[in-house]
């Protein structure tokens, strides 16, 4: 299936990291990921729980990835193969990830589309989200896939919305004028905008918009 080992950098100091795929005894850690990630007044019920992880690993283990450090388990990220039209690029995440169940799954899809990637706090400054969507990539060139694909929450529109429309804080953030937490960082792993998605998902952060962004398999035309 899919592990690989490398040194990120903690605090100067040099430590290994491990990505695998992840299984059914690694449902406990995944979802206290979760818990670490989304605290409070986020809702629990939104949190990965064990019915959603199994069809994870059972429709499509190769996109199921975890990190792990000394064993324990500090990130994930999961995946599904759809079929994308650029030119009707509009959709909610609720209908493209059957609301994370993933049962809309296609085995022959070929975009790689990514539902969820998730690191605990004291994790973040190890670029291991970065590390994560890798591996995607990875997994395209590897199936020959068209691209990956996902939909990136604004969550620094909110603060500017008074003097932006959602098109004119894509393109401040883009030329670097703005910085969004969830875009930029996006933009940083080689990600591109595609197309700005009213009612994408419930996020106030976002009102409501998301930013699909792709990453193209560069050995396909």
């Amino acid at each position: 299936m899919y592990r690989k080992s490398q040194y990120v950098v903690q605090e100067g100091k040099l430590i290994l990291a491990t990505l695998r795929n992840y299984n059914v005894n690694d449902f406990e850690g995944l979802i206290e990921i979760q818990r670490e990630s989304f605290p409070p007044p986020f809702p629990s019920e939104l949190w990965w729980n064990r019915e959603q992880l199994m069809s994870h690993v059972e429709l499509f283990p190769q996109g199921a990835i975890c990190v792990e450090i000394d064993g324990k388990l500090v990130g994930s990220i999961t995946s599904l193969l759809v079929d994308f039209d650029p030119e009707n690029p509009q959709h909610t995440w609720e209908e493209v990830t059957d609301s994370g169940y993933i049962r809309t799954h296609l085995r022959d899809g070929k975009t790689l589309y990514i539902v969820d990637v998730s690191v605990k706090p004291a994790f973040r400054k190890l670029d291991l989200g970065k590390l994560l969507i890798q591996s995607m990539y990875e997994r395209v060139i590897e199936d020959k896939l068209d691209r990956v694909l996902g939909g990136g929450r604004m969550s620094g529109y909110h603060r500017h919305a008074d003097v932006h429309s959602p098109e004119s804080y894509v393109e401040a953030v883009v030329a670097g004028e703005l910085r969004d937490p969830v875009i930029s960082f996006l933009l940083r792993c080689g990600r591109t905008p595609v197309a700005i998605v009213a009612d994408y998902l419930d996020d106030e952060e976002s009102l409501n918009y998301g930013l699909l962004m792709e990453w193209k398999n560069p050995f396909k035309e």
